[in-house]
């Protein structure tokens, strides 16, 4: 079987000179099949699909050298067009390196989606309300005229699953049946695996390293850990991105959690003036888990009003007013660590204030979230007024000017639009494919 060598591709680096060092593997994946009638015939698919590989492995490799003379000679090439859109400034860790890598990705990376399995909890997700990012990545990926969409398997570099985790616990849990459930949800993942690594070479040639999934449910990554040899390999895209619970970031991909009003598209302003904004810090939602709990023991009888924590607004008051109105707008973590309250602070200009543990930020890959984010430690929590404060005003007003450029990354678009959130998951996913090689030199 082709072994996967991976490289250090991944844009956290990128602030280095080099890029991708060819022929220095840093490991090689065995085989991750415990299941042996995909394993029997693994060999002979790839010997028989050689040519078309070593094709797309080809173009991986050209794209890799781009992106690597970017980075040394803190240059691009591109047409006068995409320079239009070139992400300027200290947001990002490395400016060219992205750019180059997401012009290389336009013009190289194809996505096969597979078409086996039925609706609704393959090929359909929820495209409103809190998971609604799930559904819209979904429909996207079945979208004619896609542009990162193969029209055939043997011309994609990568290949997604579309299942929906929250239609899989829409549609099919229940209380009465929840002893179990967690084995079920395994179950479907892991038979639609076998359905297609039987059908099709492409699993079984890479071990599922260029294959993924996409879930912002809570329960996401659960479907991918009943197996550990099967999808030591796989990537995960997932809003549930905690890293004491197995999320690997080298491999797995976080992406942001968005709440969707009925329309589908959340709509992105730059709120009241950063000089007009008359509440210092605010958070409202749920009492829900213990990183909130103790937010709301230190500031939730809202006795300081710099801070102000509520569980409820009062009645009447519109939510995405008052974040619209604040300086610093708080993420504490929920039961889990992804929140969408994360977003609805970007959405309107208001600085985050990250509060979580073991939480792997979304695209930090290719953005510096220290230029326009605040992360404090949850046992800072008591600190927190001081913390703020201490940020001298002439800091917060440049934070939140690059909140306000950055942006674009998290807009919502149907269909995609460059650098927005589909082009930034899609990206996320590229830089994986981009570490892996799978045949060897």
């Amino acid at each position: 079987m082709a072994a996967a060598t991976k490289f250090l591709i991944i844009l956290t680096i990128l602030s280095l000179s080099v890029l991708v060092p060819d022929g220095s593997p840093i490991n090689e994946t065995q085989s991750a099949l415990s299941l042996s009638s995909l394993q029997d015939d693994g060999e002979s698919k790839v010997k028989e699909n050689d040519i078309t590989l070593a094709r797309i492995e080809e173009q991986l490799a050209k794209a890799r050298g781009k992106i690597r003379n970017a980075i040394v000679e803190r240059s691009f090439i591109s047409s006068p067009k995409d320079r239009s859109l070139f992400p300027k400034g200290t947001v990002y860790k490395n400016p060219f390196a992205f750019f180059q890598s997401h012009t290389e990705m336009m013009k190289t990376f194809k996505i096969w989606t597979y078409k086996e399995g039925d609706a609704p909890l393959m090929h359909d997700g929820p495209m409103k309300l809190v998971y609604s990012i799930e559904g819209d990545f979904i429909e996207e990926m079945e979208r004619e005229g896609n542009p990162i969409v193969a029209n055939h398997p043997d011309e994609a570099h990568a290949f997604f699953i579309p299942l929906s985790v929250t239609n899989i616990v829409h549609y099919l849990f229940t209380p009465e049946e929840a002893w179990g459930f967690r084995e079920r949800m395994q179950a479907i993942l892991e038979d639609y695996i076998k359905v297609i690594a039987e059908k099709y070479p492409y699993w079984n040639r890479s071990n599922g390293a260029d294959h993924f999934y996409v879930s912002c449910h809570d329960w996401g990554p659960i479907v991918s850990t009943g197996n550990p040899k099967l999808f030591k390999n796989f990537i995960r895209v997932l809003c549930n991105a905690n890293s004491s619970e197995g999320f690997d970031p080298s491999r797995d991909v976080s992406m942001t959690e968005s709440t969707a009003p009925f329309n589908n598209i959340p709509v992105i302003s730059s709120g009241h003036s950063p000089y007009n904004r008359s509440i210092f810090a605010f958070f409202a939602g749920g009492i829900h888990g213990d990183v909130r709990k103790r937010l709301f023991e230190h500031w939730g009888n809202n006795e300081d009003k710099d801070i102000q924590v509520y569980n409820y607004l009062p009645k009447g008051q519109n939510h995405t007013e008052w974040l619209s109105k604040s300086k610093y707008c708080l993420s504490p973590s929920g039961y889990e660590v992804a929140t969408s309250r994360l977003t609805e602070a970007i959405y309107v200009g208001c600085v985050p204030v990250i509060i979580k543990k073991n939480y792997v930020i979304p695209y930090n890959d290719v953005l510096d979230w220290s230029q326009f984010s605040v992360q404090v430690p949850v046992d800072d929590i008591p600190n927190l007024k001081k913390i703020l404060q201490d940020i001298p005003f002439s800091k917060y007003l440049e934070m939140q000017k690059r909140l306000i450029e950055v942006q674009r990354h998290f807009a919502v678009n149907i269909p995609a639009k460059p650098f927005d959130v589909f082009h930034m998951i899609f990206h996320s996913v590229w830089l994986r494919r981009l570490n892996v090689r799978l045949l060897k030199s």
